[in-house]
């Protein structure tokens, strides 16, 4: 398969055979929930009906609390232990605020996984770089942990995130896990220092701009806020990483997880169907445009 084809693999929901419909929720049991930050929690989910979970690195669920609603969710977990389902968001909406309210023991619904991947096969032999903001931490992290699971199939791995203040870093003391290790570079930048921090400060680019990997032999992944990943393409390019070799998650206006609904049309193309993760050079001109 040629790179360009990558992008468009699909994979559908993957849930048991005698599941109707994707529209039909499947019954996970809360086994967990925790705060990783004021505004933001985790959740690690199994099912009830003992079926098998699968998901790929960059899909995403659709997770249901009976009564108030469902909010599309990527999976935040390690996809090399398919003993529960991980995901991590922030409380800021009716249906992620009642998920934050939820107890272990209670259900909520899933449908799922949905959605394209990161397609580590094209960054075999390559430098592979991860560049996140804020919590778009999360859609990357179980790419993160199958890189670091082949560890032996990339050359360079490099990490590099940034954060508003030292107390919004998600995830730092896994951060701080990965920095200890002699095979993976990562460096952590905040907009604004807090605090007793003694970290770098200022733009998750400048990161980016003085990051120890071959331009010309990388691969990028990229997930945070729009602008965000806008910058961070422009700084990869101008290092001589090529459009076509950036990925991007795109998490849009998702409702339904399989194009009926068109909510997330977005140009010619469905986020939640055609995404979340797309190659730069497959979107660009969509992204110039304003308000689209």
């Amino acid at each position: 398969m040629t790179e360009a084809s990558h992008t468009k693999k699909k994979h559908h929901c993957t849930c048991h055979s005698g599941e109707a419909s994707p529209m039909h929720p499947r019954p996970f049991k809360v086994v967990k929930i925790w705060k990783e930050l004021s505004d933001t929690f985790s959740m690690s989910l199994v099912p009830e009906d003992g079926q098998p979970i699968a998901f790929a690195p960059g899909q995403f669920n659709m997770l249901y609390v009976f009564g108030v609603g469902e909010v599309p969710i990527s999976v935040s977990g390690d996809p090399t232990d398919l003993s529960k389902l991980v995901h991590t968001t922030r409380a800021v909406g009716n249906v992620s605020r009642a998920l934050d309210a939820l107890k272990e023991g209670m259900s909520v619904g899933v449908r799922g996984p949905f959605g394209t991947v990161w397609p580590l096969d094209v960054a075999e032999g390559k430098d592979l770089v991860f560049v996140a903001g804020g919590i778009g931490l999360a859609p990357l992290r179980p790419v993160i942990y199958q890189a670091m699971a082949d560890r032996h199939k990339y050359r360079n791995l490099a990490i590099l995130y940034g954060a508003r203040t030292p107390e919004d870093i998600l995830f730092d003391k896994e951060l701080q896990r990965w920095k200890a290790r002699f095979d993976i570079d990562v460096q952590v930048t905040v907009d604004r220092s807090t605090g007793d921090w003694a970290g770098r400060v200022g733009l998750v680019t400048k990161l980016v701009e003085c990051g120890g990997f071959d331009p010309t032999n990388t691969v990028a992944y990229t997930c945070g806020p729009e602008v965000m990943m806008l910058h961070v393409v422009d700084s990869l390019h101008k290092r001589g990483v090529p459009h076509e070799r950036i990925y991007l998650s795109m998490e849009r206006n998702m409702k339904c997880g399989v194009g009926f609904c068109g909510h997330c049309q977005w140009g010619t193309s469905f986020v939640c169907r055609d995404g979340p993760v797309f190659r730069f050079d497959t979107i660009a001109d969509d992204l110039k445009v304003r308000e689209l």
